[in-house]
């Protein structure tokens, strides 16, 4: 029998049913003031960090356009934000589910119950019966939800530019990146860009106490926000003792590199048991957030090998990551191979120095 996590999973409401956004003013702004000129270009291109807000802004602009069918209504021109009451009819719609006026592409499981690790071609061309069925019903607008455009495989990428070159009226396109620069080239010239920075650590704070039924003043939560670095996600995922551990055990190690501590690696690979999902998106985000700060350092682009080098190890991770998760594979291997793939990376990185 395999070991369970004997730490829960922070309940937390799906951007579709969020209706509170902390931060991001200006890109809320910047999506009221183009639907209200009438003249709203057809897709955007909702970019920055993971677990900042940016599903939770693109399903609040979905509510407001499905809401408000009509830009030039008194009740869109006098808008001071994108904000639709969860009781409103269409809130309860698309938090559920069922508005016929909303589309999301997201990774599904398979026929085995597994989550695939991309979003498919088949569900990608699930655009083309929604964008050409009639919309009279939801008044004249349809919403797509691509959460997030990075896991879109190349087929599925292809059939959504289809859609994209020659967009229906009235149509509106909402995809979400981690990391929008890397966004097929020919999807991103068809999108207006909008990048959201991370959060502030008391916006944190306050977007996680709403998500999680949390109280502000909890020490934990202040000491989670402090490390999530902008990320309400990953406040979340850390806290609690267990996880924010984790953390701290991780980013030791990533810190040593290129020299590894076998029985260190083999302390942190004994701490993520199976079935602890909680446990391993620590370390995987810890990771990932570590070679994100690499890669985006001032002075990166002066070693581009070494840049391709990082770039190439970051792929390799998040897709033995994905694997991990999706099959509950046993953690320690992952553990090895990932601190074996950025010790040989940094290692070549400081022989070039």
């Amino acid at each position: 029998m395999s070991a369970k996590s004997s730490e829960p999973e922070t309940a937390v409401p799906a951007p579709r049913e969020t209706t509170a956004l902390f931060g991001h003013r200006d890109a809320e702004q910047t999506l009221l003031t183009a639907y209200r000129s009438g003249r709203i270009p057809h897709a955007w291109l909702i970019g920055g960090a993971q677990g900042i807000g940016k599903a939770t802004l693109a399903y609040r602009m979905a509510r407001f356009v499905l809401a408000h069918s009509d830009p030039a209504a008194q009740a869109v021109q006098s808008a001071d934000n994108l904000y639709v009451d969860q009781d409103h009819p269409v809130a309860r719609q698309v938090a559920n589910g069922s508005h016929g006026g909303l589309l999301t592409l997201e990774r599904t499981a398979n026929e085995k119950g597994t989550m695939r690790t991309v979003i498919t071609v088949d569900e990608s061309r699930e655009t083309i019966g929604f964008f050409g069925s009639t919309a009279a019903s939801v008044g004249g607008w349809r919403v797509c939800v691509v959460d997030i455009v990075d896991e879109l495989n190349a087929n599925a990428s292809n059939a959504l530019l289809k859609i994209l070159e020659e967009p229906p009226a009235r149509s509106l396109f909402l995809l979400i990146s981690h990391a929008p620069a890397r966004v097929l080239a020919t999807i991103q010239s068809r999108c207006r860009k909008l990048s959201l920075r991370p959060l502030e650590t008391d916006e944190v704070v306050q977007a996680a106490a709403e998500a999680g039924g949390l109280t502000r003043r909890d020490p934990a939560l202040g000491e989670a926000a402090d490390a999530a670095e902008g990320s309400v996600a990953r406040a979340l995922t850390l806290l609690g003792g267990q996880s924010l551990g984790l953390h701290q055990r991780t980013l030791e190690l990533l810190n040593r590199l290129p020299q590894l501590d076998q029985r260190a690696l083999h302390a942190l690979g004994d701490a993520l048991p199976l079935n602890d999902r909680v446990g391993l998106k620590a370390f995987v985000d810890t990771i990932d957030r570590w070679l994100t700060g690499h890669l985006h350092a001032p002075d990166a682009g002066a070693n581009l090998p070494r840049l391709a080098r990082l770039a190439e190890v970051w792929e390799k991770i998040n897709s033995a990551a994905r694997d991990t998760e999706s099959f509950n594979l046993e953690r320690k291997p992952l553990v090895f191979s990932v601190f074996g793939m950025l010790a040989e990376a940094t290692a070549a990185r400081s022989q070039a120095r």
